[in-house]
């Protein structure tokens, strides 16, 4: 099935009935009177979350959703029957948008949670709503008002206690696979992995949380290049983050500046996103004599500057893994509790991921915005800015001096 965590979409509720306008014809009986019914209310649309579902891929093709039109009152005060609800089922973990006004409408985080998103049309009324004492033979009636319309953005971010983060080819999915009974695709080449995966780490018989791999963060991932940039979203709701290493990369790179490609990369995204609890994980140890485990460890923690947990472990063979399941799954617990105990953590950390969300969401819509204009031939100014630049230097080399501007 294919993974789709982002989609557009147009809903409209249905129109109100139309009131009748009628009047009593029976054999015998004289004067009558008005007896046109009112119309019946129209369709709401409501979203509902539904943990059976775990992909967008129904409201890929199929983008335009209609609840049904109240019917028209008729004669003997009939009513007409209501627009059936139309109900439309997201994965667990759907954030709904007005696409026009950017805001956020709903978010269903749990099974069964439901949201009206736009709402039935009012039925008209008929003729008999208008009888008076001098107005005996009302010929007025009223329309339905119209079902709302709008167009609504879905956001899918996948529900995870701990999201792992790094390059591409650090061991991120070969830990999953150490850690739990998800079987991610692993292999010797980058961008092994292309859309989120989840396992669930059981700790004991009672004790278990679920941890979340992305695609491979590149250099330049803040601005567009690469998978990673479009899945950061999905580490938003964790709890912890864990950033992976790779001690022995099979290009030779150096591992510190691999790490500080990362931090740069997220503080880009959103530098709320930085404050999230991290820990490092410095990964394929097993390929690294003792000596050199400790000085590219310590070449790490100098380039970051970390003052953070520090883990080192094999994801092919399990050294380490177990220990750090474990002390993932009582930070958990203990952040739980200080939550319940400290109203001034939890609010923060409330504040925290709201900060982080629209953060996310704004440069998410920068991009989105810049890849528009370029469809339709139209430059950004940071681009003309940089065309500016160009011609500027292409100037100075044809005078043949070239010109250094030094700021002090």
């Amino acid at each position: 099935m294919k993974f789709v965590d982002e989609v557009s979409i147009v809903v409209k509720a249905g129109d109100g009935g139309n009131g009748c306008m009628s009047f009593r014809r029976e054999k015998f009986i004289e004067f009558g009177g008005p007896n046109g019914g009112d119309g019946g209310d129209g369709g709401s649309i409501y979203m509902e979350a539904d943990i059976n579902l775990n992909t967008l891929v129904d409201y890929r093709y199929t983008r335009r959703f209609n609840a049904q039109r109240g019917e028209n009152g008729r004669g003997a005060d009939c009513t007409g029957a209501g627009g059936e609800d139309t109900i439309l089922k997201v994965p667990v973990g759907t954030t709904i948008i007005d696409a026009d006004t950017q805001e956020v409408i709903g978010d269903l985080t749990e099974d069964g949670q439901r949201i009206r998103v736009v709402e039935g049309g009012w039925h008209g009324l008929g003729n008999t709503r208008f009888k008076s004492s001098t107005n005996r033979a009302p010929r007025q009636t009223s329309d339905g008002k119209p079902g709302e319309l709008r167009n609504l953005k879905l956001e899918m971010k996948v529900l995870a206690d701990v999201g792992l983060l790094g390059l591409p080819n650090a061991g991120k999915s070969s830990f999953i696979r150490s850690v739990s009974a998800a079987k991610p695709k692993v292999a010797d080449y980058p961008f092994t992995t292309l859309i989120p995966n989840l396992g669930v780490v059981s700790i004991g018989r009672y004790k278990s949380f679920v941890i979340a791999d992305i695609p491979g963060v590149i250099e330049g991932a803040a601005e567009g290049a690469g998978l990673g940039i479009r899945f950061l979203k999905h580490l938003t709701r964790t709890r912890l983050l864990l950033h992976v290493v790779d001690l022995a990369p099979i290009d030779d790179s150096d591992p510190a500046q691999d790490a500080q490609i990362i931090v740069d990369e997220i503080e880009r995204f959103s530098p709320s996103l930085i404050e999230r609890d991290r820990w490092l994980v410095l990964n394929k140890v097993d390929q690294l004599l003792d000596d050199e485990r400790e000085q590219r460890k310590q070449a790490v923690i100098d380039q970051l500057g970390w003052t953070g947990p520090v883990f080192m472990i094999s994801a092919l063979d399990g050294e380490g893994t177990k220990e750090l399941a474990q002390a993932m799954m009582r930070y958990l617990e203990e952040r739980d509790l200080r939550i319940a105990e400290d109203k001034d953590y939890a609010e923060y950390l409330i504040d925290l991921d709201q900060r982080i969300e629209d953060e996310g969401r704004a440069r998410l819509q920068e991009l989105d915005d810049k890849r528009a204009l370029r469809r339709a031939g139209v430059k950004a100014i940071e681009d003309i800015e940089d065309d500016f630049d160009d011609e500027d230097d292409e100037e100075d080399d044809e005078d043949g001096a070239e010109i250094i501007y030094v700021n002090h």
